[in-house]
């Protein structure tokens, strides 16, 4: 099994601040534990090439999308930061960072198709489920999975996808880029209510929202995917899976409050990549998402590499 691994030294330049828990230490806590255990070698590194502005005008606004590049570029040019809300600012390296981390989505997907590789993880920062259409949010600027899905079917002429977002936080984004849009089948859980408050309600019929309550545990979590999410994704036959993994249901991670081990996401990617395997020649895409205790990062993000690289 080949297993791409794609990043950039230009994702970790993106810094919101002291103590912000989006930091540039999240790659490199990856990356130290890939290294000291060893799996690194069974990876296929590649550098993260820049977004075309064509491919994220696939799931942003046009209008959106030159007035967000018009920010970055300026508070590269000047030095002034850019709060877009309260827990996100564009800084001095967020736009090379944003560019490189949906390029990354968009390159592992090209390879994937190509049958270069068998599948990808994408490991890049800013995250990108937050960023709906037309607006950033949560840390995110650009929805490197729907930015990424709908380059697979626009540009590849592919005619089913699935996006799977097991983050602790809903992925509004996703949901309103893609919602109705028959070709994506979208299947979450996140806790709930959390932050953005968002995903009680689906936005289609192409949605499968799994909003369960915190301090839940593996187990539950495990059941509602064999009972929610496998009979859809088992139905809808997906050509290719694509995942926003969000590490931060961590039961170590403090921006929730829920109970999964990397046991769990172990057992989670395992189910994902019997779907593919079954019905998209094994093709995924991964891109990260939250997971902000490092140590529970690196080591839930070992798990998932683990089973898409077969080591």
């Amino acid at each position: 099994m080949s297993t791409a691994f794609y990043s950039h030294p230009e994702c970790r330049l993106h810094d919101m601040g002291a103590g912000h828990p989006e930091c540039p230490q999240r790659l490199d806590a990856i990356a130290d534990h890939l290294r000291a255990t060893g799996i690194d070698i069974a990876l296929d590194f590649h550098d993260a090439p820049v977004v075309e502005a064509e491919c994220l005008s696939r799931a942003h606004a046009s209008g959106y999308v030159t007035e967000i590049l018009d920010h970055m570029q300026r508070v590269r040019d000047e030095g002034e930061h850019f709060a877009v809300d309260p827990d996100t600012t564009v800084g001095t390296g967020t736009l090379q960072a944003a560019l490189r981390s949906a390029g990354a989505a968009v390159a592992a997907t090209d390879a994937v198709l190509s049958g270069r590789v068998d599948n990808a993880f994408c490991a890049v920062r800013p995250p990108g489920h937050h960023a709906t259409r037309d607006q950033a949010m949560g840390f995110c600027f650009f929805n490197n999975v729907a930015v990424a899905a709908r380059h697979a079917l626009d540009v590849h002429g592919l005619q089913r996808v699935a996006i799977v977002d097991f983050d602790v936080h809903h992925g509004n984004g996703t949901e309103d880029i893609i919602a109705g849009d028959e070709r994506v089948l979208m299947v979450s859980f996140f806790q709930h209510p959390l932050y953005p408050y968002s995903g009680g309600t689906p936005l289609g019929t192409n949605m499968v929202n799994l909003p369960v309550p915190a301090y839940s545990r593996g187990a539950a979590v495990r059941e509602l995917i064999e009972m929610m999410w496998m009979p859809r994704l088992e139905e809808f036959k997906p050509q290719m899976i694509f995942i926003s993994a969000g590490f931060d249901a961590h039961r170590e991670d403090d921006l929730g409050q829920m109970g999964l081990v990397e046991a769990d996401y172990e057992w989670i990617t395992q189910r994902i990549k019997m779907v593919a395997e079954r019905h998209a020649q094994g093709r995924i895409v991964s891109c990260l998402e939250g997971g902000y205790n490092l140590s529970a990062l690196a080591r839930s993000v070992a798990a998932h590499l683990r089973v898409l690289a077969e080591i």
